[in-house]
């Protein structure tokens, strides 16, 4: 996009007609506290033949996850992607079109919003999707919203300790300034216990959240977690992620009320973080509570099938007390990849993803564990992530696995201080045999070389 400076005369016009004096008048309401009272250190402008040589060197130093054989997991994973969800997505009409704002949007947007939808609902076995949201992490936040709004009860969340952590400080920040209290229910031995769960639920809780598998790729007992939540009235909110569905039961075949789930693995590429795709399905009692905006189909006065934003609420469209949450817009296109994607696989294909990568993440635990210092962190059952303990210093090891080819996984120490010595590893159908037993010799020579 082309970029023309303001002139000074641009710049006296525009505060004349703002009726401010000067720029320190115009940001005079910024406290001094936050002004800054230095010149910045700028060297001299470059043309703009050497700026974009400059900045490409800049951009060259990022490591994406193509440059290394990737491990890493932890919300955002290198799945396979198949040529179709690109050249389907690009074409002009899906990757020039905005998100809809109104009724009368384009029915083709409209129509990709509703198939996807429908891809949602049948993949949570619920009975209502929304259009999107950002990402998982609001996601998970706009969920416990909402059930503020269908229980009436305002004075506690139940979150598991054990669903990812920036879900959780999402959630916090989210609250901040309500009443409500959050209870982080500790995982033990990566996992929550039911019991714990169960005890913290009192008649103020308005939704229990757990994530299936959870942060470390441990599948909980989640069926026990959505009972004595729906028991004690509160909602059950499940954060699952889409690609174990293909082998684990759906949220709703187990009475989950709300399922949300970040949806990068469908099709998204990791991006260096972003940006990724919030999903959002409910049972139908609770759609008008739902955030965000929902796309039906019906009939033209013709009789055609057509395609309408059946539920728009967001404050611009409808009475401020009665908008939902704050959620104005929707992930059209990322949602559009995830329904060609899901398109493409059908269920089959799915659950052959989901297979390979549980049977290719167990093979790496394995191997992994028979690496003299690494040994596995939890004697539960897993889908494709897992953790490892190392005798030495997790950080440096996992240095040492980089320069030797390869992004070999989280360390915890990040997330948790505790786990300092712990690393989250991922799994997915790209990674190779001889991917994964030249990883646990990388990862033989790194601990070597850092006791060295």
């Amino acid at each position: 996009m082309a970029y023309i400076l303001n002139t000074d005369d641009d710049v006296a016009l525009m505060l004349r007609r703002i009726g401010a004096g000067s720029i320190d008048e115009l940001f005079a309401a910024a406290p001094e506290s936050v002004r800054l009272k230095r010149l910045l250190d700028v060297p001299p402008a470059l043309g703009e033949l050497e700026l974009t040589s400059h900045v490409t060197a800049i951009a060259a130093r990022n490591v994406g996850a193509d440059s290394r054989v990737c491990f890493l997991g932890g919300g955002a994973y290198d799945h396979f992607i198949p040529a179709v969800v690109d050249q389907l997505a690009g074409r002009g009409e899906f990757y020039t079109a905005y998100t809809p704002y109104q009724p009368e949007a384009s029915q083709g947007t409209l129509q990709a919003i509703f198939e996807y939808q429908t891809l949602v609902a049948r993949l949570t076995g619920l009975d209502v999707s929304n259009a999107s949201l950002y990402d998982g992490g609001s996601a998970v936040a706009e969920a416990a919203l909402m059930a503020r709004g269908v229980t009436g009860r305002s004075g506690r969340i139940v979150v598991a300790g054990s669903a990812h952590p920036e879900s959780i400080q999402v959630l916090k920040t989210y609250l901040a300034n309500l009443e409500t209290e959050i209870v982080v229910v500790p995982q033990r031995d990566g996992a929550v216990e039911v019991s714990e769960v169960a005890g913290a639920i009192d008649s103020r809780t308005a939704a229990v959240i757990v994530q299936q598998p959870n942060f470390f790729g441990v599948i909980e007992d989640v069926s026990a977690i959505v009972a004595a939540a729906r028991k004690a009235g509160a909602i059950a909110v499940v954060s699952f992620d889409p690609i174990s569905l293909g082998l684990l039961r759906r949220p709703g075949d187990y009475g989950a009320d709300v399922a949300v789930a970040e949806g990068q693995c469908l099709g998204n590429p990791l991006a260096y973080g972003g940006p990724y795709l919030g999903m959002m399905a409910c049972r139908e009692s609770y759609v008008r509570k739902m955030p965000g905006r929902i796309v039906g189909q019906t009939v033209d006065h013709h009789g055609k099938r057509c395609w309408v934003l059946t539920l728009q609420t967001r404050e611009q469209h409808i009475r401020r007390e009665k908008a939902t949450s704050n959620i104005c817009t929707n992930q059209g296109l990322l949602a559009l990849r995830a329904s060609i994607y899901l398109a493409t696989l059908g269920p089959r294909g799915l659950a052959r993803v989901a297979e390979l990568s549980t049977r290719k993440a167990h093979y790496a635990a394995e191997r992994l564990a028979s690496v003299p210092g690494l040994s596995l962190a939890f004697d539960r059952p897993f889908f494709k992530e897992f953790v490892v303990r190392c005798s030495v210093d997790a950080t440096s090891v996992l240095a040492e696995v980089g320069r030797r080819g390869f992004h070999g996984g989280v360390a915890l120490k990040r997330f948790f201080p505790e786990m300092e010595d712990s690393i989250l590893i991922a799994v997915t159908e790209k990674r190779t045999r001889d991917e994964i037993d030249a990883l646990a010799v990388a990862y033989d020579e790194s601990i070597r070389a850092v006791r060295s």
